[in-house]
């Protein structure tokens, strides 16, 4: 049996780096391995000047799902922390991965936007862009100038304006626990 593909999706500043890597940790503590995978570090790759063009941004998350259904054929478990703003992306992941779920991360855009104002570089993740969306900086951030296609059916739906990233965290542990039935390494699965 493979590995398992968690994708964590949501628009920019709704929590999803934080969320997927609280969500690592706590696996790494329960002893099971698991990969993230960023789109920001895959980006950094892959266009190391991105426009964040629709031509790019499908090269972007086609070479993602390429990894993450890679990863889990070598029994590899993968996070995937990725906005996705086109259900498609997302859809290409569930279609190649056996073992898959989507986790969305709802939040208001006005919320989003105030958090991702304030915060720092994180996660390789670019600074600002909301700001740079509405002077009209940038043309191509989702939910302000490009659409935000929330997921029709995701396994998984977690207000974060509601819920601090430690709950939502524990409720996608739970999640993958009741779905997949991890065992750590000490049983000699991973």
């Amino acid at each position: 049996m493979g590995g398992w593909a968690i994708w964590i999706t949501g628009l920019p500043g709704s929590g999803k780096s934080t969320v997927a890597d609280a969500v690592v940790r706590r696996l790494h503590r329960q002893h099971i391995r698991t990969q993230l995978l960023s789109v920001d570090m895959v980006r950094k790759v892959l266009t190391p000047n991105p426009t964040y063009s629709e031509e790019e941004r499908t090269m972007v998350y086609r070479a993602l799902v390429l990894l993450a259904h890679l990863l889990t054929q070598n029994k590899a478990n993968v996070i995937i922390d990725a906005t996705a703003n086109r259900r498609r992306y997302r859809d290409w992941a569930r279609k190649r991965i056996r073992r898959f779920g989507e986790v969305y991360l709802k939040c208001p855009l006005q919320v989003c936007m105030k958090r991702e104002g304030t915060r720092k570089e994180r996660f390789g993740a670019p600074s600002r862009i909301y700001l740079k969306g509405q002077t009209g900086a940038s043309k191509t951030v989702p939910g302000v100038g490009v659409a935000y296609e929330k997921p029709l059916s995701p396994e998984v739906t977690l207000d974060t304006s509601r819920l601090d990233a430690d709950e939502c965290a524990d409720r996608v542990v739970r999640f993958i626990y009741e779905k997949f039935r991890p065992r750590g390494s000490r049983s000699g699965e991973r």
